[in-house]
């Protein structure tokens, strides 16, 4: 409650509209979500999530409570190890996920695989990888920049519409888990 209480003070506002748990940490889990329940109970925050999840945390959260309005995790391209089981098991149950890092740390801004799904769009490589990620079912991205042109580029990433055989290429260049792998983190 101290940390969210020195958030808005130093934000300058009354009342965020999300807060994030972005690491577990020592403190247990349902004492956690019992203070986020008191913050939005006293009006402090209107919805709160939590970030860096895997399936177990999360398995463990819906015994505690069901008002997780989100999971902030690592997914891209080069990243794609939710899709096993995180993704479906928050699909299933309307948990977004928000994807962070979705173009690598700008890294796939230039791959050929994406640089040729592009130029049959009419797009950036960033954009494809960024369209590829939102593509996804309650799936959101939250691309890094402060560059107004990359966000003008990224904004337009909503209007692409990829192919079949676009994803088939993307599998491809970027196969999907075959199994369950450790929940990646920045």
């Amino acid at each position: 409650i101290a940390a969210c209480e020195a958030s808005l003070k130093r934000l300058g506002t009354d009342r965020l509209d999300l807060y994030l748990l972005h690491w577990r940490g020592g403190t247990p889990l349902a004492e956690t979500v019992r203070a986020f329940e008191d913050l939005k109970a006293s009006g402090k925050i209107l919805r709160w999530g939590v970030s860096n999840f895997d399936l177990d945390d999360m398995q463990e959260l819906a015994g505690i409570s069901p008002d997780c309005a989100v999971n902030q995790v690592l997914y891209n391209l080069t990243r794609r190890g939710i899709e096993h089981d995180l993704l479906p098991y928050q699909q299933q149950r309307s948990i977004p996920v928000m994807a962070y890092s979705p173009i690598e740390q700008g890294q796939l801004g230039d791959h050929g695989v994406l640089e040729e799904i592009g130029l049959a769009h009419g797009a950036t490589a960033a954009q494809v990888a960024l369209a590829f990620v939102m593509d996804k079912p309650g799936v959101m991205a939250i691309p890094k920049t402060s560059n107004v042109k990359r966000i003008e580029e990224n904004l337009r990433s909503l209007e692409l519409r990829l192919t079949d055989a676009d994803r088939a290429t993307l599998d491809r260049a970027f196969p999907p888990p075959r199994r369950k792998q450790p929940l990646e983190m920045l």
